[in-house]
């Protein structure tokens, strides 16, 4: 006697094709998870370098502006050219006011910082009143005892400034 099996072990093709799909959606899924993940810590740490240079430029524009003994020049809101004990020349830092434009220090090959959306300084005398006429006249640069410097830093370039970075600086050789 010949008994039949009827029992084919196997998967036919749809069942194949049905799990290829799944697996296929699943992979998708992964796939699109990774890539906004790293694309966002690429973004992240785009705003971290740049918050760091952000204060790297202004620390070093404080800790120099702060040996000034007085404001020498002003011809436009972005340009500031001061006069220390120690240096012959005088040192500057200027901003062409054009967005994303670098910061720079005269005499500097490379920026003191890129991607500078906005930078602004602004002038008190002793009693603490702001000096508000550009071009300053020699008169009022002799009165300058404390700047305040404004930094704004666009990363991504979307018109909202990424960082903003405020900073009072009182001229330690004010009327030398």
């Amino acid at each position: 006697m010949i008994k039949i099996i009827s029992n084919k072990k196997g998967f036919s093709l749809i069942e194949l094709m049905v799990v290829v799909v799944i697996l296929g959606l699943i992979v998708l899924g992964l796939v699109t998870f990774f890539t906004g993940g790293a694309r966002s810590w690429i973004s992240g740490q785009s705003q971290l370098e740049a918050q760091r240079n952000a204060r790297q430029a202004m620390d070093i524009m404080v800790r120099e502006i702060r040996e000034a003994s007085n404001i020498k020049e002003n011809s436009t809101s972005y340009k500031i050219i001061f006069r220390t004990p120690w240096v012959i020349n005088d040192l500057e830092y200027s901003w062409t006011g054009n967005t994303w434009e670098p910061i720079y220090k005269k005499g500097t090959v490379p920026p003191l910082i890129n991607n500078v959306q906005s930078l602004t300084f602004k002038y008190f005398d002793s009693s603490d009143g702001e000096i508000t006429t550009l071009p300053i006249t020699v008169a009022d640069a002799l009165k300058i005892s404390k700047v305040c410097i404004d930094l704004q830093v666009d990363v991504d370039k979307d018109s909202n400034p990424d960082i903003t970075l405020n900073s009072d600086v009182d001229l330690r050789n004010f009327g030398l």
